[in-house]
């Protein structure tokens, strides 16, 4: 089955710290030891809530409120990765993918390589990738799939899309000080905001929650969510 683990953003990312050398020296080789293993699917971090913005749509209105932002309920019923030349036109994407229903999203930078200093941006790139969190609400809590309108939106901008489960099948860790604590959902909250994710191909949540520690052990300090996805369903 496969799983979603977010873990969630501290001061450093909010302040577009990167990471340092020594983290990253030592994800390499786990990253590495994963994809051997056929567990790590995919993952991407996140640029800071700066740099995003958050859309409220209700009775047919949208709010938008540039970032940074404070979390309330960051709790995600679904993610989007689009590519665009702009935050505006993520914005009128993800507008469409809402339609007319109530919903909250954020939008954020997917972190790339050059923005942790790896490399160069390629010359010529005019294209930004940026990720639609859309939160959950009472009724993809529930257990109902979370509504789609993915054909909204054309397969050359909509590069990656998943729907989590309710929050009741996932569990929270949290690693500080050497500790490790695991919570059982459902989580009537999550308050930090998603930091970056990464997806895995595991036989059980506990297989998905013994690779998640690991990574737990090289940040020090952090909090993670882990939730099954739903299967993969075509855009119609």
């Amino acid at each position: 089955m496969r799983y979603i683990s977010m873990h969630k953003s501290n001061a450093s990312t909010e302040a577009s710290e990167p990471p340092s050398p020594e983290l990253m020296a030592a994800m390499g080789p786990l990253m590495g030891e994963m994809i051997g293993a056929g567990v790590l699917l995919a993952g991407e971090g996140l640029q800071a809530s700066s740099k995003g913005v958050r859309l409220q749509f209700s009775g047919g209105t949208r709010t938008i409120t540039k970032g940074p932002f404070v979390g309330s309920n960051e709790l995600t019923d679904r993610y989007l990765i689009v590519s665009v030349h702009s935050i505006d036109e993520a914005i009128e994407w993800a507008t469409r993918f809402a339609g007319a229903s109530d919903a909250e999203m954020d939008i954020r930078p997917v972190m790339e390589p050059w923005d942790i200093g790896m490399g160069s941006k390629p010359a010529g790139l005019t294209v930004t990738r940026f990720m639609i969190l859309r939160k959950a609400d009472s009724r993809t809590e529930a257990g109902l799939r979370p509504e789609e309108n993915l054909s909204v939106i054309p397969p050359d901008v909509l590069l990656g899309t998943e729907a989590l489960r309710p929050s009741s099948e996932g569990i929270r860790l949290r690693y500080k000080n050497g500790k490790r604590t695991v919570i059982d959902g459902p989580f009537t909250e999550s308050k930090e905001l998603i930091a970056g994710f990464s997806i895995m191909e595991a036989a059980s949540i506990d297989e998905a929650a013994a690779w998640a520690w690991r990574f737990a052990e090289l940040f020090g300090e952090v909090e993670m969510d882990i939730r099954p996805l739903y299967d993969h369903e075509h855009a119609s």
